[in-house]
């Protein structure tokens, strides 16, 4: 069955994200852990909820935390994020096809508003599911089936794309191909391991893909 659906994550697959929020991670944790963490330990932070990963360094302070890492994380946020090369482009070459095109991120809403106005994504998007509208985030298939279903699509028509494991495993819990990027800070073989239906080199092998 073709693919006439496809969802994306947003951070460290459509946009550059990874040193703003190595930076904000950072910048949090030396103001309240006693020592500093190494970049290998603040990766391990990046893709489940900020509150999760929060919870892990200091399970007494999470919402002050919160509060300090998206205080870093809007003020520097400009001088950091850009599109990763080719997205921009596969992204309008997609929507002028006819593709039904989703974001599905574990972000608050409005900064995922701020990465999409910077990096001219805004607007190619029929729908963005961000944590504010789901009570289970990634690898819950409730996202998923979220956007499917303000698509109006069917998870056997769909294909998940995204740079972390559980962008893979929330598509293969809602039954949609999925699609891993070489990109991903945590190195390719992290999804090469949960077997996804394709490995992207670059966005572009996306229109290869669903039908050249």
């Amino acid at each position: 069955m073709s693919i006439r659906t496809i969802l994306f994550d947003l951070d460290g697959t459509l946009i550059d994200t990874n040193e703003l929020i190595i930076a904000s991670f950072t910048h949090t944790i030396e103001q309240y852990t006693d020592r500093p963490y190494t970049r290998q330990e603040i990766l391990d932070f990046i893709g489940p909820p900020l509150k999760e990963s929060l919870a892990k360094i200091n399970p007494e302070k999470v919402e002050e935390m919160v509060e300090t890492y998206r205080k870093h994380n809007i003020e520097n946020h400009n001088s950091f994020v850009k599109a990763y090369e080719g997205v921009v482009e596969t992204i309008q070459t997609l929507k002028e096809r006819g593709y039904k095109l989703g974001i599905v991120t574990t972000k608050m809403r409005n900064t995922v508003q701020m990465g999409l106005e910077l990096t001219n994504l805004e607007g190619l998007f029929e729908t963005v599911i961000t944590l504010d509208d789901v009570n289970n985030a990634k690898p819950h298939p409730e996202p998923i089936v979220k956007a499917l279903t303000n698509l109006d699509a069917q998870a056997s028509e769909a294909l998940m794309v995204g740079d972390n494991t559980h962008d893979i495993e929330a598509g293969q819990n809602a039954g949609t191909k999925t699609a891993g990027v070489a990109w991903t800070v945590k190195g390719r073989k992290v999804l090469d391991d949960l077997n996804p239906d394709y490995m992207l080199g670059n966005m572009r092998e996306l229109l290869e893909i669903t039908g050249g």
